[in-house]
């Protein structure tokens, strides 16, 4: 099936193919046709599959259909509403609908903490007919009745499971109680939890249901492979998949902010072109950091969970797990940046001893094992013993809500199926995956990168180029 087959108006059908889209992709092709005829929808659909123009474009379709579309002056009532749980996915879906609606345009705006007040009270006077928000700093607007949302004709919950786990549901019941009750809702979410189906029962009216992604499932293009290696040279590794050119541009996750911001710093000294993101950033440094990387001016970035959902990179070569998830379903929505919009990808683990039992969740929950390769030089040293995981850098004092003393937060070390030594009797102190002393700097200047000097993975290396929406697609 083509766009063209979907019902969409022919200047839309033009600005998918500018963007080079010519079959739509699963979620686009079930979902675009039941929002154009005014149906609710339930959508589950992982990041990375094109839900984001599965809305954007009928909704704009819909918009410009509407007797209430006029291109004359005067105010207009905001008309749809799209809540988002970051700053980056606001303003990627807000991108989004300039990119599409170029040839007929509507009014936008994106709307989001982190950045003035009053800037955004002028967008708002402008009186956009889309707002893109995260639900907070929407909240503030309204308390300041700078927004009216009584004239709402369709609400879209993006990511609601994020949502969802960000404890974002309280604000989004506020907001959905000043809307109108007639109106037409969207959700989209990458699994369906009992509380996702809760909401979805309180906000919809008979939702068509559509299911693209079975739950739990890892996307089909990633190469997955774990990587042994102590905890001490997790660092000095990376640097040499970097610089040796088996890894080319890639999305490093870590556990916390400090820890990317200190990785990011090891890496440049590296001669790494490295970068973070997460949320001790400002609003502008975070776009300027995605903006470096999206340029390919740098060939890291390094992130924590929060700061990277949302980020819709197509064609992303690698995702590298520097550190495991806490929590496995967090490893699926890592990975799935890379091997997007048909182009393979590679998602790469560095395991320490300590992360044994999270390695043996997040396979559990694959249901298979994960392919393991050691590199050479980087041997674990099996007389290491696992030691309990910290959430925070040691000397990093995290802000404290409320008094009393703060328990050690982490997880006790657990064998793991031969790949490290079972742990030692008796209490291991608390101590972050690669707190240690740092190694030495990798000695190979990134001008001498040699593509072949390790084992290739996932096909060819490529250019990355920016695609609307913070894309990324091989040239």
């Amino acid at each position: 099936m083509s766009f063209d087959q979907l019902g969409l108006a022919p200047e839309l059908l033009r600005a998918v193919a500018r963007q080079g889209y010519t079959d739509p992709t699963p979620v686009q092709r079930e979902a675009i046709p039941l929002v154009l005829a005014g149906r609710d929808v339930l959508a589950g659909a992982q990041t990375g599959t094109g839900k984001t123009a599965a809305f954007v474009l009928p909704i704009l379709q819909r918009l410009n259909e509407s007797a209430a579309y006029s291109q004359t002056s005067g105010r207009r009532p905001v008309r749809v509403l799209v809540l988002t749980p970051t700053r980056e996915l606001c303003l990627q879906v807000e991108e989004a609908v300039r990119t599409y609606a170029q040839q007929r345009p509507v009014r936008s705006t994106a709307i989001y903490g982190g950045m003035p007040f009053d800037p955004q009270v002028r967008k708002l006077l402008q009186a956009p007919e889309i707002v893109v928000a995260t639900p907070g700093r929407l909240l503030d607007h309204v308390g300041q009745r700078t927004i009216d949302l009584s004239k709402v004709e369709v609400l879209v919950l993006d990511e609601a499971d994020r949502m969802l786990d960000m404890g974002f549901i309280p604000d989004i019941r506020r907001i959905v109680a000043l809307l109108p009750r007639q109106r037409q809702t969207l959700l989209f979410s990458a699994t369906f939890s009992d509380q996702i189906r809760r909401l979805a029962a309180d906000f919809q009216q008979s939702p068509a249901f559509v299911q693209v992604t079975p739950r739990n499932s890892a996307p089909e293009l990633v190469h997955q492979v774990v990587i042994p290696v102590d905890r001490e040279r997790k660092r000095e590794l990376l640097s040499r998949l970097v610089l040796s050119g088996r890894i080319e541009q890639a999305l490093v996750f870590t556990r916390t902010k400090h820890g990317a911001s200190r990785l990011a710093q090891q890496l440049e000294r590296d001669g790494v072109a490295a970068t973070a993101i997460h949320g001790n950033k400002s609003q502008p440094q975070r776009t300027r950091a995605l903006n470096e990387f999206k340029g390919g001016r740098v060939d890291i970035l390094v992130a924590t969970d929060v700061a990277a959902r949302g980020l819709d990179i197509d064609a992303l070569p690698h995702v590298v797990n520097y550190e495991l998830p806490m929590v496995a379903e967090d490893y699926l929505h890592r990975i799935g940046r890379t091997g997007r919009a048909g182009v393979d990808g590679d998602a790469i683990a560095l395991v320490c001893v300590d992360e044994a039992p999270l390695l043996a969740d997040i396979e559990r929950l694959l249901g298979r094992r994960i392919e393991t390769e050691t590199v050479a030089g980087f041997e674990p040293d099996r007389s290491i013993r696992a030691e309990r995981i910290a959430l925070r850098t040691p000397g990093h004092q995290p802000r404290r809500h409320g008094g009393g003393a703060r328990r050690p937060v982490g997880r006790r070390p657990a064998a793991n199926s031969g790949m490290f030594p079972a742990p030692r009797s008796g209490a291991a102190p608390a101590v972050r995956p690669g707190a240690g002393p740092s190694a030495k700097p990798v000695a190979v200047p990134a001008a001498r990168r040699q593509s072949g000097a390790l084992p290739a993975m996932g096909g060819q290396p490529g250019q990355l180029r920016a695609m609307p929406g913070e894309r990324f697609a091989r040239s």
